[in-house]
């Protein structure tokens, strides 16, 4: 398991542990949050030699590293592309030499769908496309119809949406899609890809410019300080409890037949940047109550849900975490930064 030492990949070593696996974790960070029924590598996947024993006896592959969030700016370019482009070809270049012929199972990110698919009133089912600069300066926040321009109503994305990755993380993650699909052709082997929605839960990283909404907003509360929602807070979302995205992943590495393909990991439940940030500070007290601010971010999209039937359907996945316990347990930090 690559990335065993993150935030996301700490839970899923966790599950695997506790379902009986002998896991083996890669990670170039120090594991904040060591299982001592999982045996631990320092290694950068980036680094060809750290493959050279480290497949002996594996018959599945969880790939979790990532540089993950939309960064600061395009600066940022050579590092996501380094992490997650080449990271992943280092891997495939491993698996094909040990004649890997297990299951190989990547994170993946809802980002690569963009602004997926919405609705115009008079010419129906249309892809957004990208937000003018000068709409959102103007606080007109809605995509618009590519022939009218009149305000699009989002609409419900599921795996066979065709993908239109906004900003450089989304580009990568398509990317590691369709190298693993590539792999995965050549060589016989099951590849699932598990699109993430917005991911929250304890051990999310905080402080940093590649933090996610819900830690941005707890970090703020946490400290006194109202939540800063951007645009008007309407982007609507999908939040899924990290337990749940822990759980996707065990289902994925032991399903008996395996499933191939891109699966959604989503709760189901459509909220709004807005509603977390209220469901964050309720969880404080109701002190410090969001600020809307207009503000916008180049790359950011303004609507991503997805169904997440075809995982229940084919994974025997769903979601178990509600939003609202969810986030009344991650306002109060229960469990932020324990270790196992």
């Amino acid at each position: 398991m690559t990335g065993g030492a993150g935030f996301v990949g700490s839970h899923v070593v966790d599950a695997l542990v506790e379902g009986g696996h002998d896991v083996v974790v890669v990670d170039r960070a120090v594991p904040a949050w060591p299982n001592p029924g999982a045996r631990y590598r320092s290694g950068d996947v980036r680094d060809r030699s750290c493959w050279d024993t480290l497949l002996d006896g594996v018959d599945a592959v969880c790939h979790q590293a990532a540089r993950v969030g939309l960064g600061v700016d395009m600066g940022d370019v050579a590092d996501y592309v380094s992490d997650n482009d080449a990271g992943m070809a280092e891997l495939l270049l491993a698996l094909h030499r040990s004649a890997f012929a297990g299951r190989l199972v990547l994170a993946s990110s809802m980002a690569v769908y963009g602004e997926g698919v919405s609705r115009c009133a008079e010419h129906g089912v249309v892809r957004p496309p990208s937000r003018r600069a000068a709409d959102l300066d103007a606080g007109r926040f809605e995509p618009r119809c590519p022939a009218c321009r009149l305000p699009l109503e989002p609409g419900i994305v599921d795996e066979d949406t065709p993908c239109d990755p906004r900003n450089v993380y989304a580009a990568t993650k398509l990317h590691q899609e369709h190298l693993c699909a590539a792999y995965g052709r050549e060589a016989g082997v099951p590849v699932t890809m598990l699109r993430y929605h917005n991911v929250y839960g304890p051990r999310m990283p905080a402080d940093t410019p590649y933090a996610g909404v819900a830690s941005i907003f707890r970090s703020a509360v946490t400290a006194g300080r109202p939540p800063q929602v951007l645009e008007d807070g309407g982007q609507r979302r999908d939040f899924v409890h990290v337990t749940d995205v822990a759980r996707a992943n065990v289902l994925a590495l032991s399903a008996e037949p395996a499933v191939p393909g891109p699966l959604n990991v989503a709760s189901g439940e459509v909220r709004t940047v807005l509603d977390l940030a209220h469901a964050l500070t309720a969880g404080r007290g109701g002190a410090d109550q969001p600020v809307v601010t207009g503000a916008w971010r180049a790359g950011d999209v303004r609507h991503v849900v997805a169904s997440p039937a075809r995982a229940r359907e084919r994974l025997g996945f769903a979601a178990k975490k509600s939003f609202a316990d969810g986030m009344a347990d991650f306002a109060g930090g229960a469990g932020a930064d324990q270790a196992p």
